[in-house]
């Protein structure tokens, strides 16, 4: 089970990374902090992985990952925990509330919701990350088209 779930966090870690550096636009800068997104089929996760994690691999459910990044003084990001909350809506504006659950891997922390898609449904994503010890909240907004071929 913990060769399953570090191979869950790498694996989100991976896709976070590799989605981080192809798109500029999968984080939010709040200066002190960073708010970093990414969204992926769940049929991506290995099914060992998944179901160590309790996650349903299907076509038409998707994961939402998000990582809070406080920058330090050398401009290195340091992961950061707190809560996070948020909902889909689709394209006529029916809000799918995502269930967030912390995963810390060492000191990597995220957060990972699953939700429910239609093929080429483009859903738009309102997400608040709250760190802890922050006295702010930090909002994103984001829209994602999943495809399941």
């Amino acid at each position: 089970m913990r060769n399953a779930r570090n191979w869950l966090a790498a694996t989100l870690i991976c896709l976070a990374f590799i989605s981080f550096q192809t798109h500029a636009a999968d984080s939010k800068d709040f200066g002190e902090y960073q708010v970093h997104y990414s969204v992926f089929p769940s049929t991506f996760l290995d099914p060992e992985v998944a179901k160590a994690n309790n996650l349903t691999r299907s076509r038409g459910i998707g994961i939402v990952n998000i990582a809070i990044m406080r920058e330090g003084e050398n401009g290195s990001l340091t992961p950061v925990s707190g809560q996070v909350e948020g909902k889909a809506l689709n394209d006529i504006q029916q809000p799918k509330f995502l269930a967030f659950r912390r995963i810390q891997e060492g000191e990597s922390v995220y957060f990972i919701a699953e939700y429910q898609y239609r093929d080429a449904e483009l859903m738009t994503f309102q997400i608040t990350a709250r760190p802890t010890g922050a006295g702010k909240d930090l909002p994103i907004r984001f829209a994602h088209t999943l495809f399941n071929n």
